[in-house]
């Protein structure tokens, strides 16, 4: 079993930036892949930004050219560097852990969230 913690959220103007973490422990052998989920009220929970165990990144389209996945080199904390952000960015952000075969992620274990809110 994996725990994880997020942190970092809170209130940003547009425009401006913010950096998740993601504290992992446990068994951080059970997988292969980390990924960065969103939720925003009413919608569907998205992936964002997914890292495979070999660092390499793959963006979803609310990335694409202003976030950026990255972990430590131990593995055990996973970030997520938002700059640019939107009203539409607001949404609790959730890491979590998983099996990735070929394109396909499989997330086995989930942090509680951490809400971002981007607003004036």
């Amino acid at each position: 079993q994996v725990h994880l913690v997020e942190s970092g959220g809170g209130l940003v103007p547009p425009g401006g930036s913010l950096r998740l973490s993601c504290a992992l422990s446990g068994s951080i052998s059970s997988f292969n892949a980390m990924a960065w989920y969103r939720q925003a009220p009413g919608k569907q929970r998205e992936e964002v930004a997914r890292l495979s165990i070999d660092d390499s990144p793959v963006y979803f389209s609310p990335a694409w050219g202003r976030f950026t996945i990255a972990r430590d080199g131990a593995k055990n904390t996973l970030f997520l560097q938002m700059n640019r952000l939107r009203p539409e960015d607001t949404a609790v952000y959730y890491c979590s852990t998983g099996l990735l075969l070929g394109r396909d992620y499989t997330p086995k274990n989930w942090g509680q969230g951490t809400q971002v809110t981007v607003s004036s």
